[in-house]
């Protein structure tokens, strides 16, 4: 072969070659990238051609899917009570994704995922359409509609658990969205995104796992709960070193109590009764800011949680003087806090100091409804001992029979609880956050523990408070609980 014939030859190998490393390199490669990118559209057109599983709940789905003729997209999701569930189930948009456990379990409810892959092996020889599987979620029914219907037109958030096993029971947000309104790709469905996008009161905004409040005197049991471990107090009802007034350290500031209430020197039980600020202040300054810290992370702050959604890391400052440890340690200052938080708080005191892991996701199913898989209650940490658990669930219980919680109440149910009323924007110049977490106690156990925080109401400031605004809430969902387990 002539020099200029062989530089031609290799020239043209090295075409080919090049052409064998790129082609393999889109099919293996990038081949998930490729699949999964939003200009895929083959991709899109695939997810929507048959009917999506459905996200169960009390044995009934609350998702469906429809046929549309509009667009190539074979099928669009529906909802059932669309606002209602949307904290829980998220939506599934053929224009704007799919957000929560339509998200994070879209391969199953897709039928996409590897551990249906005999199923579509199977579908394939049968000539039998393509289905999704089932996400069956721990939540129970009516303690989901006694959440959203007892918030109303308030904004606020609930969140519900079984302290036994940490299954979600409730997750309320509102104001809330229908996930069916913008579940298409039409005008009408960019025109309701666009909307909710626009509404500055945020009905997308899950305030139930991701926005994070100052939780008020609801953090009061947290701060009894670390001087008890760590010995500051032994009995809930010995007098405690507090004086009244009460100079924060480092301060010519006294700590002020809400009206005139018995807080000098007041027991453990007392101070939790009238909420006395001066008595949590204190004892959280003789704590110390870093066991404050280290009981605050075994109840789950400063970590984030996945339920599997993904909730926002509750916050108790770190590296504080003693008057802001003063100010931390009664739920002021930067210590902030999901509701999901304080629910798991209650819920540990609840279940004599194991706290469970939170979890909404209790299994996952084929089309033909074998079992994938199971979520298996986790413990998650022991905030405190059971002997110390039993004293808050002793003081919490006052709180409800003749302190500030009566408004929670259930004929025939023991209940412990914690109102808080937490100040808002700058020099507590608006509307205050209206705090309660509580848990119900049958012969069987405590079935439920729960958290709620009115943000806004229509209430004049005067006429807001945990006990006004929050507890009656909370005591419809341990009801509503207690009343399905009959």
């Amino acid at each position: 072969m002539n020099k200029p014939l062989r530089r031609v030859a290799i020239f043209c190998g090295l075409l080919i070659l090049a052409l064998l490393v790129r082609d393999n390199w889109l099919q293996y490669v990038r081949a998930d990238e490729l699949n999964s990118s939003d200009f895929n559209r083959r991709v899109l057109i695939e997810r929507y051609a048959h009917e999506r599983g459905n996200i169960i709940v009390d044995g009934k789905p609350i998702t469906g899917s429809t046929k549309t003729s509009s667009s190539d997209f074979a099928y669009k999701r529906t909802y059932v009570n669309g606002p209602m569930w949307a904290p829980v189930t998220g939506y599934a948009s053929q224009a704007f994704d799919a957000t929560q456990i339509e998200k994070l379990e879209d391969g199953i409810l897709t039928g996409n995922d590897d551990q249906l892959f005999f199923d579509r092996t199977l579908a394939m020889f049968t000539g039998e359409k393509k289905q999704g599987g089932d996400v069956v979620l721990t939540l129970s029914g009516a303690a989901q509609k006694a959440a959203y219907e007892g918030l109303g037109k308030k904004k606020g958030a609930v969140a519900a658990i079984d302290p036994k096993t940490g299954k979600i029971l409730a997750l309320a947000s509102t104001p809330s969205y229908d996930p069916s309104s913008f579940a298409g790709n039409s005008d009408k469905d960019g025109e309701a995104w666009s909307k909710l996008e626009e509404d500055k009161d945020q009905p997308k905004l899950n305030r139930a796992l991701r926005e994070t409040y100052p939780p008020g005197s609801t953090f009061k049991v947290v701060t009894a709960a670390a001087a008890l471990e760590h010995g500051v107090v032994t009995g809930i009802d010995d007098k405690t070193d507090s004086p009244l007034p009460y100079i924060m350290p480092g301060t010519t500031r006294p700590l002020e109590n809400e009206g005139n209430i018995p807080c000098k020197n007041a027991t453990l039980r007392v101070a939790l009764q009238y909420s006395c600020n001066t008595v949590f202040g204190k004892l959280g300054v003789d704590v110390g800011a870093d066991k404050m810290l280290e009981t605050a992370k075994k109840f789950g702050f400063n970590s984030e949680q996945f339920v599997p959604v993904r909730a926002n890391a509750s916050i108790f400052p770190e590296k504080i003087n003693e008057s802001q440890t003063a100010l931390s340690s009664i739920g002021q200052f930067d210590t902030r806090t999901t509701p999901l938080q304080m629910a798991m708080v209650a819920a540990a005191i609840a279940n004599d100091g194991k706290l469970m892991k939170p979890y909404m996701v209790d299994q996952l199913r084929a089309p033909n409804l074998d079992q994938l898989s199971q979520t298996d209650p986790e413990e998650l940490s022991r905030p405190l001992t059971q002997e110390h658990a039993q004293m808050l669930q002793q003081m919490m219980e006052t709180v409800v029979k003749e302190g500030t919680g009566t408004n929670a109440q259930i004929d025939g149910v023991t209940v412990g609880g914690k109102t808080g009323t937490a100040q808002h924007g700058e020099n507590n110049s608006k509307n205050p956050y209206a705090w309660f977490i509580s848990y119900a106690k049958t012969d069987a156990g405590s079935p439920v523990a729960v958290a709620v925080v009115v943000e806004d109401s229509d209430a004049s400031r005067d006429d807001i408070s945990g006990g006004g605004l929050a507890a009656p809430i909370a005591k419809d969902v341990m009801k509503a609980v207690i009343d399905s387990k009959k």
